[in-house]
């Protein structure tokens, strides 16, 4: 009889379980129902640390704790899993099929493929490939784990040559996977994990995946799209193909209503039909055109955010668009950035660069003269432009975009001044977050990445506690993301969630002790000795872009009445009402009301209708009985029409609500 082996469960309890026992029977011991959710087990012992599939017997000593479906990390092994049927369900439906990189991804999964002959999917293939992923769930087929040595895995994928590229690439780099892609396929040393569902398709997988594909099902094909290998442009073009896989038909049918949702609020479709901006091809990608009606949003968010920096202290500065390459040169993004900014210009001078940060010109500004301890914390604000290389398959609307606004503030301080403006700086971020609509917050705490970092550890260590204390301080809970960071410091990002619940990172607060010393800053202290200040990066939006493309659709296009590019439309019912329906105009106008009129040359019904499909606020119709009594009918966008409003009534109104709103946003 077998020695039995004891397991340690999450709550500290110690329990024997018979030699050979994997992690489901563990599950199924505790409870029937943690059995029926569990996908996978996290596992600690001297043999394994990580995620492993249920059907691993567990070593003597282990600590384990199950990974249910509905849990983020469940949800990683349940779409990761169903990436792996469709693979096997195109390979089975057009032989001759390669087949790359198939990773879950935020709310789904997807897979690239290069079909044989230059083919492309249809619409009809989808729907092929969906019928033959459900055969092969039906079937119950199991996720079979294999270890090979890279010699037995290169030959298993003969015919399949990104797999093949894959493992050669991690053989090359020897401590670890050369990138994500890698490091989402297999990990580095002497011993290659594959996953086999049938004799006939295997698959190239770190794991771990659910036991078969009888436990997969929720899921939805969603799109094809183009996609380089490694995104690199002169490499081959795969076909992706994107899908969504959640634990219960509930919680997909969720998600699709989510983005039919999102779909009627893309930013793209709202900002042509409600003209606000466009992106036209003679600009090149990833730069927009700004219409008035946008200018006019953009204009109120720019002059609300000099506003509050005015308020708060910080002194205005402006900086060029480019700059000589020895200004990156010595901020390190030469060395660090280098991939994320446009190609030199060579003029008779030197090398010229877009500049993709305002950093390394605020340090200049700092630097312009020599600094007192008195002068700290100094807070420099600029509403800057920059510009970044983004590739054509990354660029998304205002949401990912290669020029753009932030509204960028550098402060410099004292070590031990530190804390307290991070502190500040959470307080300030929240308050404008809150001020245009947003009042859900998640919090990340990005820490060193150990491949791409400048600075000493204990510099780093110093820098992510300070900012660890200024989020303890407010007790707020965040997530911590290793390796995330910067390669000139640690950061808080902070995302918001929207009226359909997504979430959006906007606002950043990044410690920097690397930028001072590369620049040589310093500041006399009161002991007249030369000290080294901290340097904060800080956007309140993000970038002026991304955060009105995420304003549109928090919003759906119905700005706020105080955010609104038209306030007020007056509409006169007839010809015969115009002369009146200017009256209003101006009297709305007067009170600093954005209004615009239209004449009665279509029947007055569709101008209503143009007019609600334009989002806004207030539409005021003014007929024969308006113009005696001197009133207006007032309908107000999502309300309940009112007839015989007097007109000094509906002004009064009106601009309380907007200096309202305006003094909250300015309180905020």
């Amino acid at each position: 009889m077998s020695t039995p082996i004891t397991i340690t469960l999450p709550d500290g309890s110690a329990r024997e379980y018979p030699a050979g026992t994997t992690a489901g029977d563990v599950a199924a011991s505790i409870g029937r129902r943690l059995a029926k959710a569990a996908v996978a087990a996290k596992v600690t012992s001297p043999q394994v640390s990580g995620e492993v599939d249920l059907t691993r017997p567990l070593d003597d000593g282990a600590r384990i704790a199950i990974i249910t479906d509905d849990s983020a990390a469940g949800l990683h092994v349940l779409r990761h899993s169903t990436a792996h049927v469709m693979a096997q369900a195109v390979t089975q439906l057009f032989p001759g099929a390669k087949f790359s990189i198939g990773p879950a991804i935020e709310h789904g999964f997807y897979y690239d493929f290069d079909l044989p002959d230059g083919r492309t999917f249809s619409d009809d293939d989808l729907a092929a490939i969906d019928a033959r992923m459900r055969e092969i769930i039906s079937a119950d087929q199991p996720f079979e784990r294999a270890e090979l040595t890279p010699v037995e895995a290169l030959d298993v994928f003969a015919d399949q040559p990104y797999k093949r590229e894959i493992i050669e690439r991690v053989r090359a780099a020897a401590d670890a996977a050369d990138d994500d892609l890698d490091r989402g396929e297999v990990a580095a040393g002497d011993v290659v994990s594959v996953y086999r569902n049938t004799p006939e398709f295997v698959d190239l997988c770190k794991g771990p995946h659910v036991p078969s594909t009888g436990r997969l099902g929720h899921f939805r094909l969603q799109k094809v799209a183009g996609a380089y290998w490694r995104g690199n442009e002169k490499g081959p073009m795969l076909q992706r193909i994107y899908g969504t896989a959640w634990e219960s038909a509930a919680a997909l049918q969720a998600h699709l209503e989510q983005l039919a949702e999102a779909e009627k609020r893309d930013h793209r479709r709202l900002a042509t039909d409600l003209d606000l901006l466009s992106f036209p091809s003679e600009l090149g990608g990833g730069l927009a055109v700004w219409h008035p009606r946008g200018a006019i949003v953009r204009k109120l968010m720019e002059d609300y955010s000099r506003a509050r920096h005015e308020r708060g202290g910080y002194q205005f500065v402006y900086t060029p668009h480019l700059s000589k390459s020895q200004l990156f040169e010595t901020s390190g993004h030469l060395d660090w950035y280098a991939d994320g900014m446009y190609p030199p210009m060579e003029m008779d001078n030197g090398t010229y660069y877009m500049k993709p940060m305002n950093c390394p010109m605020h340090c200049l500004v700092y630097r312009s003269r020599p600094r007192s301890y008195r002068e700290l914390p100094l807070r420099l604000f600029e509403l800057g432009t920059v510009y970044r290389y983004e590739r054509a398959g990354t660029l998304h609307g205002l949401m990912r975009i290669r020029g753009f606004t932030q509204d960028d503030s550098h402060i410099y301080c004292a070590p031990e001044q530190a804390s307290d403006e991070i502190t500040s700086l959470l307080d300030f971020v929240l308050s404008v977050l809150r001020a245009f609509g947003f009042d859900e917050f998640t919090f990340n705490l990005s820490t060193k990445d150990p491949q791409k970092y400048v600075g000493a550890d204990e510099d780093w260590d110093a820098a992510t506690e300070a900012l660890r204390r200024a989020l303890d301080r407010h007790g707020l809970e965040y997530e911590l993301k290793d390796g995330d960071a910067a390669f000139y410091g640690p950061k808080i990002d902070i995302d918001v969630r929207d009226a359909i619940g997504r979430t959006w990172q906007l606002s950043t607060i990044q410690y920097d002790f690397n930028h001072p010393e590369r620049f040589g800053l310093e500041y006399v202290g009161a002991d007249n000795a030369r000290h080294r200040p901290i340097m904060l990066h800080r956007a309140l939006f993000g970038s002026v872009e991304r955060f009105f493309g995420v304003l549109i659709e928090h919003y759906a296009g119905a700005f706020p009445t105080w955010l609104a590019p038209v306030q007020v439309r007056v509409l006169p019912v007839s010809t015969a009402h115009e002369e009146y329906a200017e009256k209003v105009a101006d009297r709305v106008r007067s009170a600093g009301g954005r209004v615009d009129l239209v004449g009665a040359g279509d029947p007055l019904g569709k101008r209503i209708r143009a007019a609600k499909l334009e989002k806004l606020p207030y539409v005021l119709v003014v007929g024969d009985d308006d113009v005696v009594a001197g009133t207006v009918g007032v309908n107000p966008r999502g309300g309940e029409v009112e007839r015989g409003v007097d007109l000094g009534v509906f002004v009064e109104r009106f601009a309380d609500e907007v200096a309202f709103a305006t003094a909250g946003a300015l309180q905020a």
